[in-house]
């Protein structure tokens, strides 16, 4: 799970602790790019220990760590979404594959890792800095070679990519884990770039819970902003008959969309 960096500077670090009844501080979980939609936290606790740390690639587990070092370190994918983003694209047999919204590169990694040795991930994101903190494990994995990133806005260079009628069509796989405000409009295009019965799939689609809230509840400022860009793209996305989907609580949610149209 990501959020932007805007949405991060308005949230603690980390959020692994939460108050009992006595004013106690109880840890929730160790995994910190994660808001636990699980009711229990020890159970999510024991799919970590179980089925996702004993299996994670040694260079991602680094880059986990050095993110968690990170003042926003709430903006990565989750340990057990990065292990699903990995089998599903091996699942899938994906080669060519995008990625909008990188930060420093847990998910990148996890899909660069799952894809043949001649794939290829576009990778764009604002900020350039945080995807070279994680460089350094991408480069020790042995799959820089795979990615080819690109700094600044996402909108302008895929409408860049849609003056090229070869692309169209073209991406067997795209994430999309950026601001929330733009990602219909990151759909629109998608639904000419990714290729028929590809997938894109678009992370923060439960947004911490609050899809289920009241309008007037208790909210986080930047839970309440980005809260109606979220149910407005659920909405859309339930309604377009282009794809066929699948919404998952997995991290903070993540909906598939299978390109039929």
């Amino acid at each position: 799970m990501a959020t932007t960096a805007a949405e991060a500077k308005a949230q603690p670090a980390q959020e692994q602790q939460q108050t009992n009844g006595g004013g106690e501080q109880k840890t929730r979980h160790s995994e910190v790019g994660h808001k636990s939609l699980l009711k229990s936290d020890d159970l999510y606790q024991y799919i970590l220990e179980t089925s996702v740390y004993p299996r994670e690639p040694e260079s991602m587990k680094e880059l986990r760590e050095v993110t968690a070092k990170h003042p926003w370190n709430l903006m990565t994918t989750s340990a057990d979404e990065g292990q699903f983003l990995n089998m599903l694209l091996k699942l899938i047999g994906a080669k060519k594959t995008m990625e909008i919204g990188v930060y420093t590169g847990y998910s990148l990694l996890a899909t660069a890792l799952a894809i043949p040795e001649d794939g290829t991930i576009l990778a764009m994101d604002i900020n350039r800095e945080n995807y070279e903190l994680g460089l350094p494990c991408i480069e020790k994995a042995g799959v820089a070679h795979k990615i080819d990133f690109r700094e600044g806005p996402a909108l302008p260079l895929l409408d860049q990519l849609l003056e090229d009628e070869k692309n169209h069509g073209s991406f067997d796989f795209v994430f999309v884990d950026a601001d929330k405000d733009n990602y219909l409009n990151y759909h629109e295009r998608l639904m000419k770039l990714v290729k028929m019965g590809g997938l894109v799939g678009y992370d923060n689609t439960l947004w911490n819970g609050s899809v289920v809230l009241p309008a007037d509840a208790p909210m986080r400022k930047y839970i309440r902003y980005y809260r109606d860009f979220v149910l407005e793209l659920n909405k859309a996305l339930a309604a377009d008959d282009r794809v066929e989907i699948c919404q998952l609580p997995v991290g903070d949610g993540i909906t598939l969309c299978r390109r039929v149209k």
